[in-house]
């Protein structure tokens, strides 16, 4: 794999920096910002500045971590997982083309005013331009930029000098004139004039001595832009009445021409021009190096990462960028658009705040030569002042980014997906934190208090399958001191009434209550026997529980099949309605099983479905066998994570434990005598979350349903699902 040449130094990082928020920002946007906010547009400029700095901070410690082409998208694909980063690659992409767009677009109306031009033939021409000289090579077009950059600031501080003395104080008058409310919703409007802050690091590859240009770089760009920003705003607020700049197509200029004269005027047509010709040189530069990351990680084609045998340069991604630039400019209204890439760029910049965090408390390899001060608060600063900000663009760029976002996961999931095997530090950290959680409850639902168990016989059966639920029963109980209830559910027709079936006992009847009594008295565990005669067994079971506040209901069952899934029987029925836990049989024989198998359904095991196996283990004596679903090409990581858990867990057991390494259980060649599960969610989110096992059992096996209030919730199972 190639990789591209290290050759911009610290005045071409500040010049890419600079010229990449110099443009749309100055020249644009503070006729609409005005009209928003009126004189409060000038503190709008440096709130958004001050917002925008825990993100600078953050891209400026990742960027010297992980110097590579590709900037957000790396950063959140390492942090965040394949899926986010595919979604920040895309849309940061399309957002920075956007904005390229609008400062092509906007900058024409500047040279209208020397030249009779048509607007979208220059901007495109102007876009064809720029393409070319990308494809020659960063070193010349970070060269170009330092020129750009250089004359665009002379010019500019010419007007501020100049205009200065023309201050008016009363222009300022009454500030807040649209309230706190009118000033967020301009910060969200110029937050955008700032996005170009980062975008030095999506060409970290080809920066001389990163860790320290980099951070340089952002950071005095931010700051110097910042206060360029609430000069120029102040001085075009304090030298012209409101309604001049609000309406005007070329708010400087207009402010110009009151203070500097037509020679001022000139200066300024030549500024906004360079100005926004950078914006959109420098988004070029940078927006080509998204495709070109993410198809070097296999998110998008492997063409779009090939580099030129002759520049040196990401053509096709290049190439790409300049064909999107050019349609937007020919058939799309960027103005309204670029609101709607500013909306994206604002949850961008929360996603990196949070994906610095992501990373510090993960175990991948991290390791800045620059570091975020006052961490974690300043990304926490960022995180809700970009929330903040969102709900100020309005419901049509919180749409347009919504249908960004679902795109990109689309592609993700069609492409990307089969693809990709990594995952990122932020799923990990989850991992662990859900872990965590799921031991804890584990643990103490191993010391549960004494409780009760109701084997629950819905017909007449064998002593050989009563014995066995029995022995389950109090081997499930013993630890706790509890007590098993063991009742027959008998079934009556409706018209049968129930008070002459109760009247007599069945030779049946008679004999379940001596085959109990016999069973009992080996089992060293108090046993109470009854019969239950009604017309409905299921509510019967669910009634009779609920009355004698059992804690969990023993029954025989089949394995479920699929009309139990769409159409219900009595054993479902029960399990949906039951006001505690459901244990589920499948006996093939129950006699002091050697080893015990806990099976895993691809998350962590049910704090419940493992009380069940520490209770049955320690009093036969067991060993348990700890299994999990294998998966293909696992990331090392989730490997070693799941791992760790498999460990903790086998020390809360107070019996020998096996994992699927050790030889013994290799190859499957000792069968477990039973095996544990953790039953199906019935809950709709049981569909999506859970997975039922359609294998035949070789042995007894014993289905664990944990009642509604013990099951995780949506989001925690989710997690489960997901990082597990």
């Amino acid at each position: 794999m190639k990789s591209l040449e290290r050759d911009l130094g610290l005045p071409t990082v500040l010049a890419i920096s600079i010229g990449a928020m110099i443009g749309s920002g100055i020249f644009i946007l503070p006729a609409l910002a005005l009209e928003t906010a009126g004189p409060s547009v000038v503190l709008a400029y440096l709130l958004a500045g001050v917002l925008v700095l825990p993100a600078a901070l953050s891209k400026s410690e990742m960027a010297t971590a992980m110097p590579e082409a590709g900037g957000t998208y790396i950063y959140i694909e390492r942090g965040m997982g394949p899926l986010l980063g595919t979604i920040a690659g895309v849309g940061t992409w399309f957002s920075l083309a956007f904005k390229g767009g609008l400062a092509l677009v906007g900058g024409v109306p500047y040279l209208l005013i020397a030249f009779d031009l048509p607007v979208k033939p220059v901007a495109l021409a102007l876009a064809a331009l720029l393409i070319l000289v990308n494809l020659f090579g960063a070193k010349q077009t970070g060269r170009l930029q330092v020129v750009i950059v250089t004359i665009m600031l002379a010019a500019l501080s010419w007007f501020v000098l100049g205009s200065a003395p023309s201050v008016q104080q009363a222009n300022f008058e009454p500030f807040l004139t649209d309230g706190a409310g009118g000033l967020l919703a301009a910060t969200g409007l110029v937050f955008v004039s700032y996005a170009g802050v980062t975008k030095v690091a999506s060409i970290a590859e080809e920066v001389e001595n990163p860790d320290r240009n980099i951070p340089l770089g952002i950071l005095g760009s931010l700051g110097f832009t910042t206060l360029l920003y609430v000069l120029i705003v102040a001085i075009m607020v304090g030298v012209t009445d409101a309604g001049v700049v609000a309406d005007s197509n070329v708010p400087v200029a207009d402010a110009a021409r009151v203070t500097v004269g037509t020679l001022g005027v000139g200066a300024v047509v030549v500024a906004a021009v360079l100005a926004l010709v950078s914006t959109a040189n420098a988004g070029i530069l940078s927006s080509s190096r998204y495709p070109f990351a993410m198809a070097r990680d296999g998110l998008v084609p492997e063409s779009l990462a090939a580099v030129s045998e002759r520049f040196g340069t990401p053509a096709t991604s290049i190439t790409l960028t300049g064909a999107v630039l050019l349609a937007l400019i020919a058939f799309v209204p960027i103005r309204e658009i670029a609101k709607l890439a500013s909306a994206f760029q604002i949850l961008v910049f929360i996603l990196i705040n949070v994906t610095i965090v992501a990373f510090r408390k993960g175990k991948a390899d991290y390791d800045p030569s620059f570091e975020s001060p006052l961490y974690p608060w300043t990304q926490v600063f960022g995180v809700l002042g970009g929330l903040v900000l969102i709900t100020q663009m309005g419901g049509t760029a919180i749409l347009g980014a919504v249908v960004i976002t679902v795109g990109s996961a689309v592609w993700y999931a069609a492409y990307a997906r089969p693809r990709v095997q990594r995952e990122g530090a932020a799923t990990d950290v989850v991992r662990r934190r859900v872990g965590e959680d799921v031991l804890a409850e584990t643990e103490d639902a191993m010391t549960g208090e004494t409780y009760e168990v109701l084997v629950a016989l819905t017909s007449e059966v064998s002593r050989e399958r009563e014995a066995a639920l029995l022995r389950m029963a109090a081997d499930v109980v013993r630890p706790h001191d509890g007590r098993v209830v063991v009742v027959w559910f008998e079934e009556v027709p409706d018209q049968a009434p129930l008070e002459t079936a109760t009247e007599t006992q069945s030779p049946a009847e008679v004999r379940f209550e001596e085959q109990t009594d016999d069973l009992a008295v080996d089992l060293d565990v108090d046993v109470d026997v009854g019969e239950i005669v009604s017309h409905d067994t299921k509510h019967a079971i669910v009634n009779f529980a609920e009355h004698r506040r059992v804690d969990t209901v023993l029954a025989e069952h089949e394995r479920l099949r699929l009309r139990s899934r769409l159409v219900g029987d009595p054993i479902d029925w029960v399990v949906r309605h039951a006001p505690c836990d459901v244990l589920l049989v499948h006996d093939e024989g129950y006699d002091r099983p050697e080893l015990i198998e806990l099976v895993g359904d691809g998350g962590p095991f049910d704090p419940d479905q493992v009380a069940v196996t520490e209770a049955i283990a320690t009093q036969n004596g067991s060993e348990v066998c700890l299994g999990y679903p294998e998966t293909d090409d696992s990331p090392a990581q989730r490997e070693r994570t799941i791992e760790e858990y498999r460990e903790r867990l086998a020390e809360l057991l107070s019996v020998p434990v096996r994992t699927p390494s050790d030889p013994a259980t290799d190859g499957g060649s000792d069968r477990p005598d039973l095996r544990i599960r953790r039953g199906a969610d019935h809950r709709l989110r049981g569909a999506l979350f859970d997975r039922e096992q359609t294998r035949p059992p070789t042995c007894t096996e014993i289905t664990v349903y944990s009642h509604e209030s013990a099951q995780p919730g949506l989001v925690r199972r989710f997690f489960e699902r997901v990082v597990f």
